[in-house]
């Protein structure tokens, strides 16, 4: 029950047994005996029930539920009637308005909850609002449109009893009957998900079905007032990793959340959220790829997600010491390839791309090539769509055939729309795959070695951590190696092109190391691959007499060519500063007998 089951069937055994005509005498089982009279078993069974769906401590801990709205009156009516019917025994629950303009604060009050409002500062402030007037060690948060199961406070509160975390969440849910926009937005992308390292462990939780240890939030510093629509949740959970907690999952903490109802919202949404992700990006920028998209260690779950095709695997237990391993439909990789690809926002620029030769096509004729390659990856994304349409389950079941199918051809192409608007979202705000981080500065891209002398012994790993210290104190994105690299640290000049550390230590006797330190700039390989074809084409329209595609193209290529040799410079120049940060000079080394 504790890990989320709906229930258990116990057996009353009252049958006649024979075997051979002769009653079995040696099967005593169940709660009942031979004669049908109650067995010690009823008793303990009844009171192992008494406590369902998880026992709670003899005192247990106050939980302030806050609700944060801003003119939610639509939805806020059910959420403030379904933490009414939270069954647990320990809470007050704290609605902050955040400058709503509408009945929110009159509904609340209509169902006795007390509400605090604010000026409209947006999401981050109204919950580190309500953390503050929280008198609960445990603070938990509802969107004004999510509405909780009425043991969501215990299952919640019954994983910080099981587990060392400092925060838990759970699933939201859409809500069954919504209409046929919510119906096709919960199985379209985008909707907010949580990330799971395992089965009870998260690397995120969504805001709308969150809880935190009150002090563990507040030693953090709470949410960052600067996401004022998304992406607070994201910070706060990294936050507290990076802090040294642990995020908890309980599959049985469930909210029901209402999705957009229209698709204007609905895309609206997905703009907002591109633009929180160009927020988070410029906050963690380690936590991004080169490409601008989370790295995220734990695999994404919600509806909408695409999974394998149904009928790529059977759904069994393949592999482990007597077949023990996690069950693969569950714990499958994530997606990668082709579908990988088609999921990314960017992957409509490369088709803006391919518009782009199309239309240098009347130039030159070989440029129309680009309208078949521009319709299979059209089909491709739509088949990926219909594909992942098909498999979703809808929120709302027993519907006719017509109504099923017409929610799932607004939810097909809302999958096509969805990293459309995100896109928009992202470049908007700074997202895009020509963005630049670290110090501008220049320097030959080229491969070199440096060396640095110290008079006294350095651990290697510490002074490893210095360097970097001294990279990002010079706005770099640094990331390291992995065991299997041969590299030790990586400075990203763009998304185009980089550089890569390797140190080596001498030691010389007394204390006294040289340090080496080899420079090595890297490049994108489809940004190459890119600008090679640029080229050969731009060449190809010269000597085919289209003296404009020619031209175009040739600029694209040496503007492109550019861009990647700047990025290359722009990481060279900020890894040698920070490695030539002053240090001794180093001796001439005595001639080896």
């Amino acid at each position: 029950m504790a890990a989320g089951c709906a229930g258990a069937f116990v057996f009353a055994w009252s049958d006649e047994w024979h075997r051979g005509g002769q009653a079995i005498t040696d099967w005593d089982f169940g709660l009942t005996g031979r004669a049908r009279e109650p067995k010690p078993a009823l008793a303990a069974v009844r009171e192992a029930w008494r406590d369902a769906p998880v026992p709670l401590p003899p005192d247990p801990p106050l939980v302030s539920v806050v609700i944060c709205t801003y003119n939610g009156a639509k939805t806020l009516d059910a959420t403030c009637a379904a933490v009414r019917r939270l069954e647990y025994p320990a809470f007050e629950v704290i609605v902050i308005d955040d400058g709503s303009t509408d009945a929110s604060v009159a509904i609340c009050a209509a169902h006795g909850l007390r509400v605090v409002s604010t000026e409209n500062r947006g999401l981050s402030s109204a919950r580190n609002t309500g953390a503050e007037l929280a008198a609960g060690e445990i603070v938990a948060y509802l969107d004004d449109d999510a509405m909780p199961d009425p043991h969501w406070l215990h299952f919640l509160v019954d994983t910080y009893a099981r587990e060392d975390v400092v925060a838990v969440g759970g699933p939201n849910l859409a809500v069954p009957g919504d209409g046929l926009v919510a119906d096709a937005v919960a199985i379209s992308p985008g909707n907010p998900s949580h990330v799971l390292l395992s089965d009870r462990e998260a690397e995120h939780i969504p805001g709308c079905n969150s809880s935190f240890r009150r002090d563990a939030l507040q030693a953090i510093g709470g949410f960052d007032p600067r996401f004022h629509v998304a992406g607070d949740d994201v910070d706060v959970c990294w936050r507290l990793q990076d802090a040294g907690g642990r995020i908890g999952f309980s599959a049985a903490a469930v909210v029901f959340h209402h999705r957009r109802g229209t698709v204007g919202g609905y895309l609206r949404q997905q703009r907002g959220y591109g633009h929180a992700e160009a927020m988070l990006e410029r906050k963690w920028p380690e936590r991004y790829s080169a490409g601008g998209h989370v790295t995220w260690a734990g695999r994404i779950y919600g509806d909408g997600t695409p999974r394998a095709p149904a009928g790529r695997h059977r759904w069994r237990v393949y592999h482990g010491t007597w077949n023990s391993a996690p069950f693969q439909r569950l714990y499958e990789p994530g997606i990668r390839g082709l579908d990988a690809v088609l999921l990314m926002p960017e992957a409509y620029l490369g088709i803006g791309g391919l518009i782009l030769l199309a239309v240098l096509g009347a130039a030159w004729s070989p440029l129309l090539l680009a309208l078949p390659v521009l319709a299979v990856i059209a089909g491709l994304l739509s088949v990926r769509a219909v594909t992942i349409v098909a498999q979703a389950r809808l929120p709302t079941g027993d519907l006719p055939v017509t109504a099923r199918a017409s929610r799932r051809g607004l939810a097909a192409l809302l999958h096509l729309l969805q990293p459309l608007l995100r896109l928009d979202g992202r470049l908007r705000h700074g997202l895009t795959p020509w963005r630049r981080r670290g110090r501008p500065g220049r320097a030959r891209p080229s491969r070199r070695t440096l060396e640095t002398w110290h008079e006294e012994w350095r651990d290697p790993f510490e002074e490893l951590g210095r360097l970097q210290e001294r990279l990002v104190a010079l706005g770099a994105i640094v990331r390291h190696g992995q065991d299997f690299d041969t590299w030790d640290l990586e400075v990203r000049g763009g998304t185009l092109a980089g550089v890569r550390i390797t140190t080596l230590v001498e030691e010389h006797g007394q204390g006294r190391q040289l340090v080496r330190s080899l420079c090595r700039p890297t490049y994108s390989r489809p940004a190459l691959l890119m600008n090679a074809l640029a080229a050969t084409l731009a060449l190809a329209a010269a000597a085919d007499g289209a003296p404009v595609a020619a031209a175009v193209l040739g600029l694209l290529a040496v503007m492109f060519a550019l861009r990647i040799v700047t990025e290359a410079a722009s990481a060279v120049a900020t890894a040698v500063m920070a490695i030539q940060t002053p240090h001794a000079p180093a001796p001439p080394l005595a001639p080896v007998a």
